[in-house]
């Protein structure tokens, strides 16, 4: 698997226990990568305010 392909970013988000897409409620699988690249980043950011 390619680093910052879209298996690579579904990977990820699999392994933080997100498995379906937080507001449309399908699989991860289903969407275009830069819908997957776009909630990876909400998830980085969001664990980043929690640190602080």
């Amino acid at each position: 698997m390619h680093i910052y392909s879209k298996g690579w970013y579904i990977a990820k988000l699999k392994e933080k226990g997100i498995r379906f897409h937080p507001e449309k409620k399908k699989k991860l699988e289903l969407f275009k990568i830069y819908v997957v690249r776009n909630l990876y980043n909400e998830m980085i950011e969001a664990e980043e305010k929690r640190k602080d």
